[in-house]
């Protein structure tokens, strides 16, 4: 059995470009009905002159604030992203020198919008390996750097920022806010990975000299069939992390379900029969940030007291790959 680990200092960062529905009338054949009706979402922040490692750093910067360690005490950093800065050198590697540390492991992994939580699953591992680890875990994407700006079902979807927070086996101080991991669980589905899928420029469809980008460069997605995918493969995770622990969904204090679309995020809590005092929904301010999604409002909750200390959180997402997961948390 894997030993405690304890989330610190959970922190976001958006820039502080707003692009809002009015805005978007003007840019493509849509208006803030359809959007609010169809997505709930009212703005997105849109990231201008900034990487995911830049996200990424004022986001980590908060976080080791937060949980009061500097960046040479760090043993390891983790990034969640499908938007890095390159392919080579990883975003974490940047993010490090940003951060102003070095000699310390720095890896990205591309989950989609699943890749905190499978970042958590990683950084607990690690824990269990080196009781003195002190694992920074961002997750950091720049969505709209991947978005055909003329494709308004994905253009009034998705937006920029980052996550973060500080992994460790012990919690640092009580004046510290923290929370054990109770349980993790994760799976994927590589079968219907077409369904949601951003192929252009990867080895299989590589980018040629003199080439006109295509759409394969941006997220190519089957709305309703990723909808449909998305709503079965949460709830059916959900209930499966809350059956191994013996919990009812009646137990959980706060429900942080990855902020992809009102309406995904409605059905999912009418089949798990979550009361809408404890369903945490922030997608209206800031649209689908994928990876980020979930540390974005898990920090958001903390920050507008949604979440008070004994509290039990679910967190659950769900992402291309297929990919999905589920983790327990407890303030």
């Amino acid at each position: 059995m894997i030993n405690k680990s304890y989330l610190s200092g959970f922190s976001f960062y958006v820039p502080d470009t707003v692009l809002t529905n009015n805005d978007l009338e003007k840019m493509v054949d849509t208006n803030e009905e359809w959007i609010i009706s169809r997505t709930g979402i009212r703005q997105r922040h849109i990231a201008e002159n900034q990487a995911c490692s830049d996200l990424a750093f004022h986001a980590s910067t908060q976080a080791l604030e937060k949980a009061k360690i500097k960046s040479d005490q760090l043993t390891h950093i983790i990034n969640a992203t499908f938007t890095p800065d390159a392919y080579v050198p990883n975003a974490a590697c940047v993010l490090m020198e940003k951060i102003g540390t070095k000699g310390i492991p720095a890896m990205d992994i591309n989950a989609a919008c699943t890749g905190f939580i499978y970042g958590m699953e990683l950084a607990r591992s690690l824990c269990a390996l080196h009781p003195e680890a002190k694992i920074l875990l961002v997750a950091s994407e720049v969505v709209s750097s991947r978005i055909n700006i003329q494709d308004r079902s994905t253009r009034v979807l998705f937006g920029d920022g980052a996550g973060a927070c500080v992994v460790s086996r012990q919690p640092f101080s009580p004046e510290v806010q923290s929370c054990y991991i109770q349980d993790i669980m994760l799976k994927a589905d590589g079968s219907l990975s077409d369904l949601l899928t951003v192929k252009g420029g990867g080895s299989a469809h590589p980018m040629l000299l003199g080439q006109t980008v295509t759409d394969s460069f941006f997220v190519q997605m089957e709305g309703r069939e990723v909808f449909k995918h998305a709503v079965r493969s949460m709830q059916s995770i959900c209930l499966e992390i809350l059956e191994k622990n013996n919990i009812s969904a009646e137990q959980i204090d706060l429900f942080i379900p990855h902020q992809a679309n009102i309406r995904i995020i409605e059905a999912l809590a009418k089949k798990m029969e979550i009361k809408q005092e404890n369903l945490f929904i922030n997608v209206q301010d800031y649209g689908n940030t994928s990876a980020a999604s979930v540390p974005i409002a898990l920090a958001d909750a903390w920050e507008k007291g949604r979440i008070k200390p004994g509290n039990l959180v679910l967190l659950v997402a769900f992402g291309g790959g297929f990919t999905w997961g589920a983790s327990l948390i407890q303030f």
